[in-house]
């Protein structure tokens, strides 16, 4: 807000699912909070957060999706690009003017070309906030075809252009100010306050409601039932109150993925293959294991047909949806992370990761090149090459599950890390970090 108490407009662009748009999500809930009216565009597959959809300074602009035409990729490629610059150009035309326009890339085509020419002409700033690269995802499959050169140029120059920008790691600041000659300012990822530890009994009840549509947190009932009037796969609770575990309950696992290239659902596949076999081998050491795998994406059925073949005896994987507000304390309920995002450009650091620590959830996630930023090996997590580390590490912290005296004392250090980590959220972090540069 201006000295004088007038409230600034601003517009913020996802060129994506808003709803699954979580860092711009959380910039839109800290501008409308701090004294701007925001006008917010893109696309609604799913829905943003409570707090957004509720606020009076946010104006949600939700743009037309490309209607799916039988075409050669290149002309699809160019008359969706057609399509979305258009959207966009016409629904900017229609907002307040804003003091700044801060715009997610990827993708740089066309949303980063379109705001800058719209701030040309209303005489705003354009304030980029790089989470990747354009060009490098385009590289996964296409790395010598002309669309991603071409792109890669194009990123270049426009993003030169940018009054300012934020990115997600040190590695990326240093490459973008000596690739490009862009300046950035690094807004690390922090959790937002949902993402925190819960108590027991709030595990219990979400477990109990889950486990009505994901058969996994189902109790089988037992003749040691007794005095238990609610049981879950995991917890109890007894008529006088308490919420316990239950004996022998098994390990939950979690990871979240949006089902596309750049991260490998195939890797976890093979570790929980692995980990059948030591279970087979050496049953009274090794816990059965439940493996939730959330999200949306384009890969997701395929994945789901190889895992309906598999044989598996003591490893039960489903995959829903998750609510926004169920996500976070699941997260909370489980007993280990993975992350398989490995990162196009190798300068990204995977947000879902940030979300398992804020609630206190230690994660295996697969090494690359600034991984390092986020995960510290042995501390607050575990990074692995392939599956056969990754089937190393998921064992080794199920062993005797969940009784091992042996690693009670590892688990303990890296809650009070994980703790260190909790003490810093998105609200305030984001105070100190952008809101002085929004102000200017």
């Amino acid at each position: 807000m201006k000295p004088d108490g007038k409230v600034q407009n601003a517009c913020v662009i996802v060129l994506g699912d808003i709803g699954r748009s979580p860092r711009m999500q959380y910039h839109v809930k800290s501008l409308s909070e701090n004294g701007f009216t925001v006008d917010f565009i893109g696309y609604i597959n799913s829905p943003p957060l409570e707090e957004i959809r509720s606020s009076p300074n946010v104006r949600i602009h939700e743009l037309n999706p490309f209607p799916e035409l039988e075409l050669p990729t290149i002309l699809k490629y160019l008359f969706k690009t057609i399509w979305q610059a258009l959207g966009l150009l016409i629904t900017l035309m229609s907002i307040r003017k804003p003091k700044f326009i801060l715009c997610q890339n990827p993708p740089a085509i066309p949303a980063v070309i379109v705001a800058y020419m719209y701030c040309l002409l209303a005489r705003s700033r354009l304030i980029i906030d790089w989470h990747n690269y354009t060009y490098s995802i385009l590289a996964i499959e296409s790395p010598n075809s002309p669309v991603t050169k071409i792109a890669k140029k194009l990123e270049a120059f426009f993003g030169a252009r940018a009054s300012h920008g934020f990115c997600v790691t040190k590695a990326m600041q240093e490459d973008l100010k000596a690739s490009w000659n862009v300046r950035a300012t690094v807004l690390y990822d922090r959790p937002p306050q949902q993402f925190q530890s819960i108590s027991l009994e709030e595990k219990h009840k979400l477990l109990l409601r889950l486990g009505e549509n994901i058969s996994a947190f189902r109790a089988v009932t037992s003749a040691e039932d007794v005095g238990i009037v609610e049981r879950t796969a995991f917890t109890a609770k007894y008529n006088n109150g308490d919420v316990k575990y239950v004996e022998k309950r098994p390990g939950l696992l979690i990871s979240s993925t949006s089902w596309t290239p750049d991260e490998d659902f195939s890797t976890l596949i093979s570790a929980l293959d692995q980990y059948e076999r030591m279970c087979s081998e050496n049953p009274a050491h090794y816990p059965s294991l439940v493996c939730i795998i959330t999200g949306k994406g384009p890969l997701k059925e395929k994945y789901r047909q190889i895992v309906a073949a598999k044989k598996w005896k003591r490893i039960s994987l489903e995959m829903p949806w998750l609510e926004n507000e169920d996500y976070p304390k699941l997260l909370a309920s489980s007993d280990l992370g993975v992350c398989l995002h490995y990162s196009s450009s190798g300068l990204d650091l995977p947000m879902k990761v940030v979300d398992m620590f804020g609630c206190g959830l230690p994660v295996c996630a697969v090494d690359f090149q600034c991984i390092a930023e986020l995960v510290r090996h042995g501390e607050n997590g575990f990074v692995f090459q392939d599956h056969q580390e990754l089937a190393e590490q998921i064992s080794n912290w199920f062993y005797d599950f969940p009784n091992n005296i042996a690693l009670t004392n590892m688990k303990q250090e890296m809650q009070r890390h994980l703790k260190q980590f909790q003490s810093l959220r998105w609200a305030e972090n984001w105070k100190n970090t952008v809101l002085p540069i929004f102000n200017e």
